[in-house]
């Protein structure tokens, strides 16, 4: 089996330890580097080329965002870029994305990340539930801003290419508690804290999470986040 090789830029010490255990915990990925700034980051990238950076966003010497436009600049890496932030505005998100970012992923959620490593190892733009409210509430305002096209192109679009109309998802299919869980969902929470807020369990939560993807006809919890906004599922 191939695997994944994985370069960690990030300049919290815990943080990088946290993510690092994370991903030798799983036997399809190697990390073949760390950098705790962006100039090292980048001779970090341009000696292993990685299958996949994992750039934070706020970086000591450049920001994430900087990093890697340089990186896509160039055009000879083959590395996708996946940013890694503790913020979710709609500025930084967008920033990322015109940059040339491959996905987009929250920090604080660990299990996530390694599912979104995996989708952008494969070709695929992967966005955290909670920053995919963001892209498409931007995208159905129909702003001409160069930043929103490019959002548009590399996510909006690969994440709805197959999405149905308004009037195509029956919002009875799904029981009050999944539609209590779906809300969670596209408010980004983990299956942990969604555990914790409706009182039940993790194993519980799963379930509902698997029940919700079979009726909503979607690959994951960003495709079914999205069409539930699209369809007015939830708010």
């Amino acid at each position: 089996m191939n695997k994944i090789r994985v370069a960690l830029i990030e300049d919290h010490d815990l943080t990088r330890l946290g993510i690092r255990t994370a991903l030798k915990h799983k036997e399809d990925f190697e990390v073949v580097g760390e950098a705790s700034n962006a100039i090292e980051g980048l001779k970090l990238l341009q000696k292993y080329q990685p299958d996949v950076a994992i750039v934070d966003i706020g970086l000591p010497d450049k920001d994430g965002i900087e990093l890697t436009k340089e990186v896509k600049s160039t055009g000879n890496s083959s590395t996708k870029v996946l940013i890694l932030t503790l913020r979710d505005n709609k500025e930084s998100v967008l920033a990322a994305f015109a940059a040339g970012a491959d996905s987009y992923c929250m920090k604080d959620r660990y299990d996530n990340l390694l599912e979104a490593v995996r989708h952008t190892y494969n070709g695929n733009a992967w966005i955290d539930p909670a920053i995919a409210r963001i892209v498409l509430q931007q995208a159905q305002h129909n702003s001409p801003k160069l930043e929103v096209a490019a959002v548009e192109s590399k996510v909006v679009a690969h994440n709805l290419q197959k999405t149905e109309d308004r009037d195509s998802i029956d919002p009875y299919t799904l029981t009050e508690r999944e539609l209590e869980v779906l809300q969670l969902i596209v408010e980004g929470c983990s299956n942990a804290v969604i555990a914790e807020r409706l009182y039940i369990t993790v194993g519980t939560v799963k379930t509902h999470v698997r029940n919700i993807l079979n009726k909503l006809c979607a690959d994951d919890r960003t495709q079914a986040a999205v069409r539930a906004l699209r369809s007015g599922l939830v708010g």
